[in-house]
C-alpha cells in the first residue's frame, strides 16, 4: 500500500547530518576552487586539498565533483561572504554530529575568509 512507512528510505540522524555536513563542504570547496582560479595560492591549495579529503570521507570514497578552475564571480569580496557562511554551516553541522577534524577545519576556513575579508576592507580603504 502506498503511503506507509515502509515506502519511505530510512537514514539515521546521523547519516543525514553526514550528508548535510559532506553538502556544506562541496560547496566550501567550490568556492574555494573559484577563489584559487582568481588567486592562485599555496594556502587555498593546502585548503582545497583538505576539503576535499573531508567530502570524499563523508561520502564513503566517492571524491567530490570539481570546477573547472575558472571563477563564475570573479568579485573576490563576495566569494569569500559566500566561503564564509558555508565554513559557519559546515561548522555547525559537524558540531551537531560531533566531528572534531570536519569542525575544526571548517572553523579554519571561517577565519581565514574573515581575514581575507579584512585584508580586502583595507586595501580598498588605503586606495
Amino acid at each position: 500500500m502506498a503511503g506507509t512507512p515502509s515506502d519511505f528510505p530510512h537514514r539515521s540522524r546521523e547519516e543525514e547530518l553526514d550528508i548535510q555536513l559532506a553538502g556544506h563542504l562541496a560547496a566550501l570547496l567550490a568556492v574555494t576552487d573559484e577563489l584559487r582560479a582568481l588567486a592562485p595560492s599555496a594556502e587555498l591549495d593546502t585548503a582545497s586539498a583538505r576539503l576535499a579529503e573531508q567530502v570524499t570521507r563523508l561520502r564513503g570514497g566517492h571524491a567530490p565533483a570539481r570546477t573547472s578552475g575558472t571563477a563564475t564571480d570573479p568579485c573576490p569580496t563576495a566569494l569569500h561572504h559566500r566561503a564564509h557562511t558555508l565554513a559557519g554551516r559546515a561548522l555547525v553541522v559537524a558540531a551537531s554530529r560531533a566531528d572534531t577534524t570536519a569542525a575544526i577545519l571548517a572553523a579554519e576556513r571561517m577565519d581565514a575568509h574573515t581575514a581575507a575579508l579584512r585584508d580586502l576592507t583595507e586595501l580598498s580603504a588605503a586606495r
